[in-house]
């Protein structure tokens, strides 16, 4: 399926992830299925394979295999279903927190600004938050708040104040009513830059994508069992720096909690001390990937 989605950093991924042959696996993020195809070639008859994807779209990829499952729901409620397809515990996740390809080539999904499409932005379409909605409702404050958090954007007091006063002569329905109202605080140099970070911070606002993963991590760590491995890849600031700090001390936000002995109560320990970036090669061959980092960790 590689028209809907170029898996990054796969053979490194999957090879680190992979030890038992035999065990049971899950993919937190199945998009294109390309990660759980590889894995699936490196599991025994006896091994089994679990996937999440909220994005009603994916369920076409899905492989014909009886050692595979696919879960429409959110990676966020990953323990509630290891408790049930796999009570020892799993030895492998993987999470590979990047837009689908398919999602940002599709017109109609509004997750890009290469097209005009409607301001959507939903992974799950049943979703009742939109971009749209976010952008014609929320205070200036709020849409502030989302622009430097989110996307880390310098002007976002600026790019608030366009949206607000754009939205009082019209309501902006997509993506070419966007781009048009934050024309004015576009940067002369880099326009194409100022604009992903801008989608981005609306996307990861509709689809609450960092309380997702604030969620996803301690219980992936729960449903791990023992010497089980946990591999995250991450594309930008926020979310690699939650993922690094809930190896290095248990807790998303760096808090690191010991025993009365000094011991550190963190579940994961860390495999790779740095994160594992694509080669010069995977890059040019897939854009998208340029920004991946790597980090796998063990269960203690």
């Amino acid at each position: 399926m590689s028209e809907y989605h170029n898996s990054v950093l796969l053979k490194e991924s999957v090879d680190a992830l992979v030890l038992n042959p035999d065990g049971a696996y899950a993919d937190a993020t199945f998009g294109g299925g390309g990660h759980s195809r590889a894995i699936l070639k490196k599991l025994s008859p006896k091994g089994k394979l679990i996937a999440f994807d909220r994005d009603a779209d994916a369920a076409a990829n899905a492989p014909s295999d009886s050692r595979f499952k696919l879960i429409h729901n959110n990676f966020r409620f990953i323990h509630n279903y290891a408790l049930i397809e796999a009570p020892d515990g799993l030895d492998g996740i993987l999470a590979d927190l990047g837009v689908s390809s398919h999602q940002f080539d599709t017109a109609e999904r509004g997750f890009s600004f290469r097209f005009d499409g409607p301001l959507d932005m939903r992974m799950n379409v049943q979703g009742a938050k939109t971009a749209a909605d976010i952008v014609n409702s929320y205070t200036q404050e709020e849409l502030e708040r989302i622009f430097k958090i989110y996307g880390e954007v310098d002007n976002a007091r600026k790019l608030a104040q366009l949206i607000v006063a754009a939205r009082s002569r019209a309501q902006i329905l997509s993506t070419g009513d966007l781009d048009n109202a934050i024309a004015g605080a576009l940067p002369s140099f880099a326009e194409h830059k100022y604009l992903a970070k801008v989608y981005q911070a609306l996307r990861i606002e509709v689809n609450d994508e960092m309380r997702s993963l604030e969620k996803f991590l301690p219980g992936a760590a729960k449903s791990l069992k023992k010497g089980g491995r946990l591999a995250v890849i991450t594309y930008h600031s926020l979310e690699d720096r939650l993922v690094k700090n809930f190896i290095r001390s248990g807790s998303t936000d760096g808090t690191e909690t010991k025993d009365i002995y000094g011991r550190s109560s963190a579940p994961l320990k860390a495999v790779n001390r740095k994160p594992i970036v694509p080669e010069e090669t995977e890059i040019e061959s897939n854009t998208r990937a340029r920004s991946a980092k790597l980090r796998i960790a063990e269960k203690q």
